[in-house]
């Protein structure tokens, strides 16, 4: 990604106006056609995009999610610092219940033991200790057949989760429209789509009920509003994946947007924090992004750049 910027991106990109922000991330994108749609020229194009918002909303004064939208005020968290798929169960519990003392409205918990049978332990103990107004959100980080996520899904619908996250490999699109056929359960998908055109598709065809789009994978804030509208249109809610200092803004920008991963882990490098109240995220107020960078611990983390050979 380093050397997709230095080397491409921004020479290409000298002179360019930087107000012209759908004109520079279209240009990006020809540009490196050879190389998209995929991870890392989507997160190079994310760096440029990310930061040419910023400015457009540094020069306006305006905090980004009124700049992008100004359709909310706040909104709800759910925790993702835990519910990993080695835990033991008391301990998931526990978590969960710290969580819901927290004043989250809901916790991840991961999916995918070696039998339903443990899933379904888990969840079940979880369950009946949050109780039933408290969301439970499943991650199987596209770890199931088509088969077995039908067979799980029918299992998971007695507990009522909120929602089964990436149940299958993104590229099984087929698959994801055949699972959401057979289960009430909402299927999230999303952090493994990397361009507009995909979640159209997915959209399209009734192979997702809850977008996870994430404006690093997706190319950036100018692409992440596409999506985010392109939802809108379906009548489908967007919670994105990770990142939630950046995407604070974004789900505040739109009125479809329900949830807020809270993945503090920008904190070691950053003076801000997201302001919580209630079990919801506020709105930032500052022109901008929201993000006060703390550079003196971004550079103690730098590495030194490798020698060039001659």
């Amino acid at each position: 990604m380093v050397a997709l910027l230095r080397d491409h991106f921004a020479p290409f990109l000298i002179g360019r106006d930087p107000a012209m922000v759908e004109e520079i991330w279209n240009a990006m994108l020809f540009h490196s056609h050879a190389t998209t749609v995929g991870a890392i020229t989507a997160l190079a194009m994310a760096a440029i995009d990310t930061a040419l918002w910023d400015l457009r909303c540094r020069r306006a004064q305006l905090p980004l999610h009124v700049m992008a939208g100004g359709a909310q005020d706040r909104v709800p968290l759910y925790t993702t610092e835990g519910g990993w798929l080695h835990i033991e169960q008391q301990k998931l519990v526990d978590e969960a219940l710290q969580a819901k003392a927290q004043g989250f409205h809901g916790a991840k918990i991961k999916i995918g033991r070696p039998h339903v049978a443990e899933d379904m332990a888990r969840l079940e103990a979880v369950r009946a200790a949050v109780g039933p107004s408290f969301e439970i959100m499943t991650d199987a980080n596209q770890g199931f057949t088509v088969s077995e996520a039908i067979r799980r899904a029918r299992h998971y619908e007695a507990v009522d989760i909120a929602w089964f996250e990436e149940p299958l490999p993104a590229e099984d699109l087929n698959g994801h429209v055949l699972l959401a056929q057979s289960t009430s359960i909402p299927v999230a998908i999303g952090e493994s789509l990397y361009h507009p055109a995909h979640f159209r598709e997915y959209l399209q065809r009734g192979a997702c009920s809850i977008v996870q789009v994430d404006v690093g994978r997706v190319g950036g804030i100018t692409p992440w509003l596409k999506v985010a509208h392109l939802c809108e249109t379906f009548n489908v809610q967007v919670c994105p994946h990770f990142l939630m200092e950046i995407h604070l803004p974004l789900v505040l920008a739109v009125p479809n947007a329900t949830w807020l991963e809270h993945i503090p882990q920008l904190d070691r490098i950053t003076h801000s924090r997201v302001v919580m109240k209630d079990g919801y995220a506020l709105a930032p107020q500052t022109p901008g992004l929201g993000i006060e960078w703390d550079w003196d611990a971004i550079a103690k983390m730098r590495k030194a750049a490798p020698e060039v050979v001659k």
